[in-house]
C-alpha cells in the first residue's frame, strides 16, 4: 500500500463576492468614504467616527510628507490607542512603511530590535516618549514625533473637511507597507518586511473562512498593536468589514468580560488559550450575556481540549483554532462552518499549500500522520527579513517558508501542531527566545553562565526557566536575581524560577543540552547539571 504524501491544498477559494483593494490604504479610503457616521474605534471613553478618522490619517500624513520621510521605515512606539491606529494608517498613506514596536520593552531592547532598521523618524506618545527619545539618539534618527500633551493632537484634524479627499499619491500593491519584530530560529532580533499585496491577501484569506456582515461587526482586541494577530486581523479586518473596533489598552479579563456584553461585541479577537482561560476565571462571567459572539478565534498557543468545551458551554460561541506567523499568516483556520476537530490548527486557507517535510533535508514529504517540519506557500508570506539576505534565504525556499513547527496532517487535510524545533517558549501568546534570555543574563558581573527553557503553565502556557552558573566566589540571591531581570526585560520575558548550578549540562558537540533543562525544569531530575 502506497501512502499518501502530506502535501494538503485549501479546500475553499478566496469569497469572489470580496472587494480586490490595492493597498490597505486603499481598503481605508473605501471605509471612510461607504461608512463616514459610523464609529471606527471605541477606546476607553473616546470614540472615532471613520469620517473623523479618514480626516486625522490624511493630517498626519502631511505632517510626515513635510517632514521628508520618504519611503523608509517609520517606528512606532506606542501602546494600543486612538492615536496608534491613526498613526499606523497615516505612515502608510504618506507612502512609509510602518514599524510598530513593543512599547514596554526597556531601551537596550528597544537598541537590538531596531539596529537593523533603516528608519526615517520614530512617532510615540506621552507614554514612551522619553524611551524612544533615548532610542532615536542611540540610533542617529533625528525624527521624533510625539502625540499629546507635549506634541500633535487629533483634534486639530478631526473637524478640517478639506481633509476629506483621498491622498494625491497611493501606495502600489507592491510597495512595502509594514515591519513586524520576530527573533526567528535564531532568537536575533529580525525585521519582518510585508507588502500591501501580502497583508490584503492575509485579510481576503481570513474573511473568507470566517465570513463578516460588511458594516454590522462589532470588534473587541486586546492584543498589542505591535503584534502580528492584533494588528493584521483584530485592527485591519474591522476597517475591511467597515465594522466598529472596540480597542483595550492591555488585557484586563474583568473589563473584557465588561465589554464583550456592553457593547454586544459580535468578533472577539482573543488570540492564545491563556486569554480565554484568564476569562473564565473571573467571578462574574456567567452574570454576562454572550450572545451576541459570532466568532471567538484562538491560536499562539496551545488550546486544550477542556477550554475548548468550556467555552462553547458558558458562552454558546466556538473557540476557532488557527495557526499563523510573523512571516505570515494565516496559514490554517477552522471554519465555523464546515467540521472542525479539536486541537487542530484547521485546513489550509485560501490560495495556500502546506507540506510535512523531513526534518534533516527539509526535502522530502512524510506520509499523512508522520511528523516532520511544516512548510507553507501562499502570497500572503512575507517579502523577508529587512536587510537580512541570509536569513531570508534560510527560511524561504523555492518559494516555501519552513515554520520551525512540527506537525502532521490527517486524511481530512486537517494540520495539526505537537512541537517546535526552534528552543522557542511561548508565554501567554509572546513568542520568547531563549538565547535572547541569556544573552541578557550574561551581562551581570556575577553570572559567569547562564540558559533558560520553557516549562508548561496552566495559565500562560510556559513560562521561562533559568539555570545559572554564579563566577566563582560570587553569590546570589533569587532577589536580587529577579531584580535585575525586571530592570532588563519585559515581563513575559522573565524567568519565574531560577536554580543555581554549578554547570550547564552539555551535548556531546558541547552545546548546551537544552532537553536535559526540560526535564530539571519540569522536575525529572534533581541534579543533572553535574552530568
Amino acid at each position: 500500500m502506497i501512502s499518501q504524501p502530506s502535501t494538503i491544498a485549501a479546500k475553499r477559494a478566496i469569497d469572489p463576492r470580496l472587494p480586490r483593494y490595492t493597498s490597505l490604504v486603499h481598503m481605508f479610503r473605501d471605509a471612510v468614504q461607504r461608512e463616514p457616521d459610523r464609529t471606527a474605534v471605541i477606546y476607553e471613553d473616546r470614540t472615532i467616527r471613520y469620517r473623523e478618522f479618514g480626516r486625522a490619517v490624511n493630517g498626519m500624513a502631511e505632517e510626515l510628507q513635510l517632514r521628508e520621510i520618504g519611503r523608509r521605515p517609520v517606528i512606532l512606539v506606542m501602546p494600543n490607542s486612538i492615536e496608534m491606529d491613526i498613526a499606523l494608517m497615516a505612515v502608510m498613506t504618506a507612502g512609509a512603511q510602518a514599524a510598530p514596536v513593543n512599547p514596554f520593552f526597556k531601551v537596550r531592547e528597544l537598541e537590538s530590535v531596531l539596529a537593523s532598521v533603516d528608519a526615517a523618524a520614530v512617532i510615540t506618545d506621552q507614554t514612551a516618549g522619553e524611551k524612544a527619545r533615548q532610542v532615536a539618539a542611540g540610533l542617529g534618527i533625528s525624527e521624533v514625533i510625539a502625540f499629546e500633551p507635549q506634541g500633535l493632537d487629533i483634534g486639530r484634524w478631526v473637524d478640517e473637511a478639506y481633509l476629506d479627499g483621498p491622498p494625491r499619491d497611493m501606495p502600489l500593491a507592491d510597495d512595502p507597507a509594514l515591519v513586524l519584530f520576530t527573533g526567528g530560529s535564531t532568537g536575533v532580533p529580525k525585521g519582518v518586511s510585508h507588502t500591501h499585496r501580502g497583508l490584503m491577501w492575509s485579510l481576503l484569506q481570513h474573511i473568507s473562512v470566517w465570513p463578516m456582515e460588511n458594516g454590522r461587526e462589532v470588534f473587541l482586541n486586546a492584543a498589542p498593536m505591535f503584534h502580528t494577530w492584533g494588528l493584521t486581523y483584530a485592527t485591519w479586518v474591522p476597517i475591511f468589514c467597515r465594522g466598529t473596533l472596540v480597542m483595550m489598552p492591555k488585557y484586563d479579563p474583568e473589563q473584557v468580560v465588561r465589554s464583550l456584553d456592553r457593547y454586544k461585541v459580535t468578533v472577539f479577537a482573543g488570540g492564545p488559550a491563556p486569554i480565554y482561560m484568564g476569562l473564565l476565571a473571573v467571578p462574574a462571567f456567567d452574570d454576562h450575556d454572550f450572545s451576541s459572539l459570532k466568532y471567538c478565534p484562538t491560536g499562539g498557543a496551545p488550546c486544550p481540549e477542556d477550554l475548548h468545551r468550556e467555552w462553547l458551554a458558558r458562552t454558546g460561541c466556538p473557540l476557532l483554532e488557527g495557526w499563523g506567523m510573523t512571516e505570515g499568516a494565516p496559514f490554517c483556520l477552522n471554519a465555523k462552518d464546515a467540521p472542525r476537530k479539536l486541537l487542530s490548527v484547521g485546513n489550509p486557507v485560501p490560495e495556500t499549500r502546506v507540506e510535512i517535510v523531513d526534518i534533516e533535508t527539509g526535502e522530502r514529504v512524510l506520509p499523512l500522520g508522520e511528523a516532520g517540519e511544516v512548510r507553507v506557500k501562499g502570497p500572503q508570506l512575507m517579502e523577508g527579513y529587512l536587510a537580512n539576505p541570509d536569513e531570508t534565504a534560510g527560511a524561504v525556499r523555492d518559494g516555501w517558508i519552513y515554520t520551525g513547527d512540527i506537525g502532521y496532517a490527517d486524511a481530512d487535510g486537517f494540520v495539526f501542531l505537537v512541537d517546535r524545533k526552534k528552543d522557542m517558549v511561548i508565554v501567554g501568546g509572546y513568542n520568547v527566545y531563549p538565547r535572547e534570555v541569556d544573552e541578557v543574563l550574561f551581562n551581570h558581573p556575577k553570572i559567569r553562565e547562564a540558559a533558560t527553557v520553557g516549562k508548561p503553565d496552566p495559565r500562560l502556557g510556559e513560562v521561562v526557566v533559568a539555570f545559572v552558573v554564579l563566577d566563582r566566589g560570587q553569590t546570589m540571591t533569587e532577589d536580587a536575581f529577579f531584580a535585575y531581570c525586571n530592570e532588563s526585560m519585559v515581563k513575559y520575558k522573565r524567568p519565574v524560577e531560577v536554580r543555581f548550578v554549578d554547570a550547564i549540562p552539555r551535548t556531546g558537540a558541547n552545546k548546551i543540552n537544552r532537553v536535559a533543562l526540560r526535564e530539571m525544569a519540569r522536575g525529572a531530575s534533581d541534579d543533572l547539571s553535574r552530568t
